[in-house]
């Protein structure tokens, strides 16, 4: 099963550097762009994740795994309140609102939200996998 979480952690590593945000006129935004330093915890939460798997510490990949998720939706959250903070200029709240609302997510949270869940997946596989072998015995 570490195959599959290999497969999830490439997800999750390749997902930081596709389109997470679309803002009109500006284009869309990975990782890098929304903010340096939460890629750079992706990144770094993604190799303790490697690290674990290669050393066989399931219960930490899946500590890891956890962290990502609340990473992410940290990030979605941050998103959300920076665009209605972004327009904060404008007189009304329905109008900062519907100008926030322009700030879309993107198809990439759904590569990052996948490669997480094939290691949670993967770990679950492998807690069930030994303990067939050993009722076969």
């Amino acid at each position: 099963m570490k195959n599959l979480q290999l497969i999830g952690l490439f997800l999750v590593v390749a997902g930081s550097f596709l389109p997470l945000v679309h803002i009109p006129i500006v284009g869309n935004w990975n990782y890098w762009k929304v903010d340096n330093t939460l890629a750079m915890a992706v990144w770094g939460f993604s190799l303790l994740t490697l690290i674990f798997i290669l050393i066989d510490k399931s219960k930490f990949v899946k500590i890891m795994a956890f962290l990502m998720i609340l990473l992410f939706v940290f990030t979605i959250v941050a998103i959300k309140l920076k665009s209605l903070d972004y327009f904060s200029f404008l007189p009304f709240k329905s109008w900062q609102s519907t100008f926030a609302g322009i700030v879309k997510l993107s198809w990439g949270w759904f590569i990052e939200f996948l490669g997480v869940t094939l290691i949670l997946i993967a770990l679950r596989k492998n807690r069930i996998e030994p303990q067939r072998h050993k009722d076969l015995h």
